[in-house]
């Protein structure tokens, strides 16, 4: 069941030199996928960052539920209902073990190492748990940055590119296991990704951003098949050039 919208946009900009996010209208729904695709530089990782409130905007209405945010800000309390994984994730001196369990460790959690290792086994990690994460492949890293995130059990997790140095079995993997715990959690997931194949697979909406710009947001088997917009008939078919 999908409810209410989470997030709402209206007229959102953000400038960072000669590039401009604009978002005009974009609600994403609790509990549902919303897959976000675009070219590199397209602005999925800046409306990543709004979403997650690191990145004040400046000018245009954007709410979290009821709550106004886009020009001051989330507060702590909304901070800690979602998280952000980044598209190049940094990870703390420490092992593996120490980065995953962090998150938990800073809300005070007693139950931490538990958790921790439960997420470790699901993932595939469970046996670098006490290697220095500084060690660690670009594909271990995401996993690593990935378990962090999914193990604070967040109402909302925003997902740069969370794939891109994985092989096709942890692909699987991780997509199958946010898709288990959102069910579980109904969590809301906003996924950036380069990969078509990857949206249909994982999105119950799809977004197409081009040069800042929202160009539509729809249906994901819409999206696909039937486009409102030529740019996004041309994105799928791989008829545009960058």
């Amino acid at each position: 069941m999908i409810d209410d919208p989470l997030f709402r946009l209206g007229n959102v900009r953000k400038r960072y030199g000669s590039f401009s996010l604009q978002i005009r209208k974009l609600e994403i729904r609790t509990g549902e996928v919303l897959g976000l695709l675009g070219p590199t530089g397209a602005g999925k990782s800046t409306l990543l960052s709004v979403l997650a409130g690191l990145v004040r905007v400046d000018q245009g209405d954007l709410c979290f539920e009821s709550q106004p945010f886009g020009l001051r800000g989330l507060d702590l309390q909304a901070r800690r209902r979602l998280t952000l994984v980044h598209q190049r994730p940094l990870l703390l001196t420490g092992t593996v073990h120490f980065n995953v369990e962090y998150g938990l460790r800073l809300r005070g959690r007693q139950d931490s190492t538990d958790k921790v290792d439960v997420m470790l086994d699901r993932l595939g990690l469970a046996k670098f748990a006490q290697q220095s994460a500084l060690t660690l492949s670009g594909g271990q890293t995401q996993l690593v940055a990935l378990a962090r995130a999914l193990v604070i059990e967040p109402e909302v997790l925003l997902l740069d590119e969370p794939t891109s140095h994985l092989d096709p079995a942890h692909v699987a993997l991780v997509e199958d296991t946010i898709r288990q715990l959102r069910q579980k959690r109904r969590m809301t997931v906003v996924w950036a990704t380069h990969n078509l194949f990857q949206a249909r697979r994982v999105a119950s909406r799809t977004a197409l951003l081009l040069n800042g710009q929202l160009v539509e947001a729809t249906h994901t088997e819409e999206f696909f098949t039937n486009p409102s917009d030529p740019r996004t008939t041309d994105f799928v078919q791989g008829r545009m050039v960058y």
